[in-house]
């Protein structure tokens, strides 16, 4: 999702009718706090997870919330991974500019703007936030294994039979099979050559 922040209506209808011409799902803010207000209505899972993953224009000036203090919010909030921004201004300066890429801003661009430019970082934002989504869930899947199943995982990645495994655990092959169909359903996958390409 395309979250266009802007206090200009003809520059919202313009990004969402872009963003839609090349497939990808748009929706506007008349200002920050509308934005944050809307985006404390999602669920938290939510947040970059969708398939077209999600993506942030933030207006630098706007009446009451400007884009600094919003995106002061989504840097506090850890939230920059999954929700890239790219600043749009008519009035940036170079401090602004690189003050907000250091902070972890995925682009700062001037208004006025070359369309498909735009929408092309646009869509790498976009997949930068599917990375860190999808890193994300990996990571969660990974923290809900055992400390047994943690052993059995790095000795299968290792490439070792289930054989060599329960030599080195000390347990039957029994049980590494056990553990080795616990590992694959909690890392929904079905083989070995899946799960190392998963934690690649």
């Amino acid at each position: 999702m395309l979250h266009i922040v802007d206090d200009e209506d003809v520059i919202r209808d313009a990004l969402e009718w872009l963003a839609q011409s090349r497939g990808l799902a748009a929706r506007g803010y008349a200002g920050g706090q509308a934005f944050l207000d809307a985006l404390d209505a999602r669920p938290a899972a939510a947040d970059g997870q969708g398939s077209q993953g999600d993506c942030v224009l933030l207006d630098v000036r706007m009446p009451g919330m400007n884009g600094i203090a919003v995106f002061d919010q989504l840097v506090t909030r850890g939230l920059l991974a999954r929700l890239p921004v790219i600043f749009l201004t008519g009035h940036g300066d170079v401090p602004m500019a690189v003050d907000s890429l250091k902070r972890g801003a995925f682009d700062f661009v001037e208004k006025p703007f070359n369309d498909n430019q735009l929408m092309d970082r646009v869509e790498e934002a976009l997949a930068r936030s599917r990375q860190a989504a999808a890193a994300s869930a990996v990571r969660e899947r990974l923290a809900t294994l055992s400390a047994r199943e943690r052993e059995v995982l790095d000795l299968i990645l290792a490439g070792n039979l289930n054989k060599v495994v329960a030599d080195k655990l000390g347990i039957s092959m029994r049980t590494v099979e056990v553990h080795r169909a616990h590992i694959f359903d909690k890392m929904q996958v079905k083989t070995a050559v899946e799960l190392a390409g998963l934690l690649k």
